[in-house]
């Protein structure tokens, strides 16, 4: 989710990253206050509002990077008809659409530099403490810069197998996968030593 950056340019891209995150988190507790079907629809549709704004191609997209969430969606949908709770299980699914759409509008209309910033200022106190927060922001850079370089990878491997042999891909690309990720940190860990490791921030 934190890659999901868009392309089109928005008013919400003027907006300080950590004002977004509040409002965020001040906006998702709301979502949980709402206990009834046209009230979760009625907050479903600010959020779908909040989307029009830059306009219906914005939209468009957002509702295009909703397509993991469908799943779940439906089950809860289906969980909840079986136990006899349909209306509980409509409030769920409104309430999971609502919430991570708000988070992916965020995450698409802020840099993951600006995100990044906003974790490092909240460890502040820590850093006050002598506690170095640096290797955490690494970390969360890495972590999210890494994934879809190790996916490419796994893909080309996958393409790789099924070049070779009639077979299912299955587990045995567990093993050439993981030697992949281990090759790639013991490359960054050797650039980091050669740049001197991770010192931490100095305050101003």
């Amino acid at each position: 989710m934190l890659t999901l950056t868009s392309d089109i340019r928005t008013p919400y891209h003027r907006l300080r990253a950590g004002v977004k995150l509040a409002a965020l988190c001040v906006a998702t507790v709301a979502l949980f206050w709402l206990d009834s079907v046209p009230g979760m629809a009625a907050g479903l549709a600010a959020v779908a509002a909040l989307y029009l704004v830059p306009g219906w191609r914005f939209l468009r997209e957002g509702v295009a990077l909703l397509k993991p969430v469908w799943f779940f969606v439906a089950l809860v949908v289906v969980w909840h008809a079986v136990m006899g709770q349909t209306m509980a299980g409509l409030i769920i699914a409104l309430r999971l659409i609502a919430a991570v759409a708000l988070a992916n509008l965020v995450t698409m209309t802020t840099r993951f530099d600006d995100l990044t910033d906003v974790v490092m200022w909240l460890l502040t106190p820590l850093r006050k403490l002598g506690v170095n927060t640096a290797p955490l922001g690494f970390a969360i850079v890495l972590v999210v810069r890494f994934i879809p370089v190790l996916m490419d990878k796994a893909h080309k491997l996958i393409d790789a197998w099924r070049a070779r042999s009639a077979r299912r891909v299955g587990w045995q690309i567990a093993l050439p996968i993981t030697l992949i990720a281990i090759d790639d940190a013991e490359h960054v860990a050797e650039a980091l030593r050669a740049r001197g490791g991770l010192a931490p921030p100095q305050d101003q």
